[in-house]
Protein backbone atom coordinates (compact mmCIF):
# COMPACT_ATOMS: atom_id res chain seq x y z
CA UNK A 1 0.00 0.00 0.00
CA UNK A 2 1.46 3.80 -1.00
CA UNK A 3 0.77 6.44 1.46
CA UNK A 4 1.81 10.38 1.13
CA UNK A 5 3.93 11.50 3.65
CA UNK A 6 5.02 15.12 4.49
CA UNK A 7 8.50 15.97 5.64
CA UNK A 8 9.09 19.37 7.19
CA UNK A 9 12.47 18.35 8.76
CA UNK A 10 15.30 16.32 8.97
CA UNK A 11 13.80 14.01 6.99
CA UNK A 12 13.95 16.00 3.43
CA UNK A 13 15.77 15.08 0.73
CA UNK A 14 19.33 16.55 1.66
CA UNK A 15 19.27 16.64 5.42
CA UNK A 16 20.19 14.70 8.21
CA UNK A 17 18.01 12.11 8.42
CA UNK A 18 17.15 11.69 4.38
CA UNK A 19 18.75 8.54 4.70
CA UNK A 20 15.61 7.03 6.63
CA UNK A 21 13.72 8.02 3.91
CA UNK A 22 12.95 5.28 1.54
CA UNK A 23 9.82 6.96 -0.54
CA UNK A 24 9.47 9.02 -3.93
CA UNK A 25 9.29 12.50 -3.89
CA UNK A 26 6.69 14.18 -5.73
CA UNK A 27 8.19 17.38 -7.04
CA UNK A 28 7.59 20.99 -5.69
CA UNK A 29 7.07 22.66 -2.16
CA UNK A 30 3.95 22.41 -0.26
CA UNK A 31 2.95 23.68 2.69
CA UNK A 32 0.38 23.14 5.35
CA UNK A 33 -3.43 24.52 4.94
CA UNK A 34 -3.60 25.55 8.46
CA UNK A 35 -0.83 27.37 10.80
CA UNK A 36 1.29 24.88 13.08
CA UNK A 37 4.27 26.27 15.44
CA UNK A 38 7.54 24.88 14.14
CA UNK A 39 10.47 25.22 16.45
CA UNK A 40 13.98 23.85 17.08
CA UNK A 41 13.40 21.94 20.07
CA UNK A 42 16.55 21.71 23.28
CA UNK A 43 19.82 20.84 22.77
CA UNK A 44 19.77 18.78 20.22
CA UNK A 45 18.06 21.49 17.92
CA UNK A 46 15.33 19.28 16.70
CA UNK A 47 12.45 20.33 14.51
CA UNK A 48 9.43 19.76 16.19
CA UNK A 49 5.95 20.48 14.38
CA UNK A 50 3.44 20.73 17.17
CA UNK A 51 -0.01 19.59 17.04
CA UNK A 52 -1.79 22.83 17.59
CA UNK A 53 -3.68 24.09 14.47
CA UNK A 54 -4.30 28.01 13.75
CA UNK A 55 -1.17 28.51 15.40
CA UNK A 56 2.75 29.68 14.03
CA UNK A 57 3.14 29.95 10.55
CA UNK A 58 2.03 27.47 7.03
CA UNK A 59 4.77 25.08 6.94
CA UNK A 60 6.85 24.24 3.87
CA UNK A 61 8.12 20.84 3.34
CA UNK A 62 8.18 18.21 0.54
CA UNK A 63 5.92 15.03 -0.47
CA UNK A 64 6.84 11.75 -0.83
CA UNK A 65 5.21 8.62 -1.55
CA UNK A 66 5.88 5.49 0.43
CA UNK A 67 5.15 1.53 1.05
CA UNK A 68 4.25 0.68 4.26
CA UNK A 69 8.06 -0.73 4.67
CA UNK A 70 9.07 3.24 4.35
CA UNK A 71 6.73 3.80 6.76
CA UNK A 72 7.45 2.13 9.56
CA UNK A 73 11.40 2.64 9.23
CA UNK A 74 9.76 6.64 9.68
CA UNK A 75 7.82 5.65 12.58
CA UNK A 76 10.85 3.81 13.98
CA UNK A 77 12.99 7.19 13.75
CA UNK A 78 10.21 9.17 15.07
CA UNK A 79 9.67 7.22 18.29
CA UNK A 80 6.00 6.85 17.59
CA UNK A 81 5.36 4.05 20.32
CA UNK A 82 7.08 6.24 22.96
CA UNK A 83 4.94 8.21 25.18
CA UNK A 84 7.14 11.25 24.04
CA UNK A 85 7.27 10.27 20.40
CA UNK A 86 5.87 12.07 17.19
CA UNK A 87 2.79 10.97 16.16
CA UNK A 88 1.77 10.28 12.70
CA UNK A 89 -1.04 12.66 11.91
CA UNK A 90 -2.91 13.65 8.38
CA UNK A 91 -2.68 17.02 7.27
CA UNK A 92 -4.09 19.31 4.17
CA UNK A 93 -1.66 20.57 2.09
CA UNK A 94 -0.86 22.77 -1.20
CA UNK A 95 1.66 22.82 -4.20
CA UNK A 96 3.30 26.08 -3.57
CA UNK A 97 3.79 26.48 -7.08
CA UNK A 98 -0.44 25.29 -8.23
CA UNK A 99 -2.24 28.11 -8.36
CA UNK A 100 -5.06 25.86 -9.23
CA UNK A 101 -5.55 25.15 -5.04
CA UNK A 102 -5.25 21.21 -5.26
CA UNK A 103 -5.44 19.76 -1.89
CA UNK A 104 -3.28 17.04 -0.81
CA UNK A 105 -3.73 14.87 2.36
CA UNK A 106 -0.43 13.49 4.15
CA UNK A 107 0.99 11.93 6.84
CA UNK A 108 3.44 14.24 9.14
CA UNK A 109 4.87 13.74 12.08
CA UNK A 110 3.64 16.13 14.78
CA UNK A 111 5.07 16.31 18.87
CA UNK A 112 1.32 16.58 21.42
CA UNK A 113 1.07 20.19 22.75
CA UNK A 114 1.57 18.76 25.96
CA UNK A 115 5.14 18.00 25.35
CA UNK A 116 5.86 21.42 24.27
CA UNK A 117 7.54 24.06 26.66
CA UNK A 118 8.62 27.09 25.54
CA UNK A 119 11.72 27.20 27.40
CA UNK A 120 13.25 24.27 24.91
CA UNK A 121 12.66 26.61 22.30
CA UNK A 122 15.99 27.51 20.46
CA UNK A 123 14.53 29.47 17.57
CA UNK A 124 11.37 29.37 16.22
CA UNK A 125 8.65 29.92 14.90
CA UNK A 126 9.69 29.07 11.51
CA UNK A 127 7.78 28.43 8.31
CA UNK A 128 10.82 26.59 6.64
CA UNK A 129 13.34 24.35 8.00
CA UNK A 130 16.35 25.18 6.29
CA UNK A 131 19.90 23.73 5.85
CA UNK A 132 21.29 26.48 8.23
CA UNK A 133 18.70 24.99 10.87
CA UNK A 134 20.29 21.38 10.13
CA UNK A 135 23.56 21.74 10.69
CA UNK A 136 22.79 22.74 14.27
CA UNK A 137 20.84 19.45 14.56
CA UNK A 138 22.57 17.11 16.29
CA UNK A 139 21.26 13.34 15.97
CA UNK A 140 20.50 11.22 18.81
CA UNK A 141 22.92 8.96 20.30
CA UNK A 142 22.88 5.33 19.87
Amino acid sequence: MKHLVFVYGTLKEGFPNFSKNKGIRLPGVYRTVERYPLNLIGERFSPWLINKPGHGERVSGQLFEVDSDALATMDTLERTALPDGYRRVALALESAQDDCNRLFSAFAYLKQAEHFEPSMVRAGCLSDYTLEHAALYQPRAG
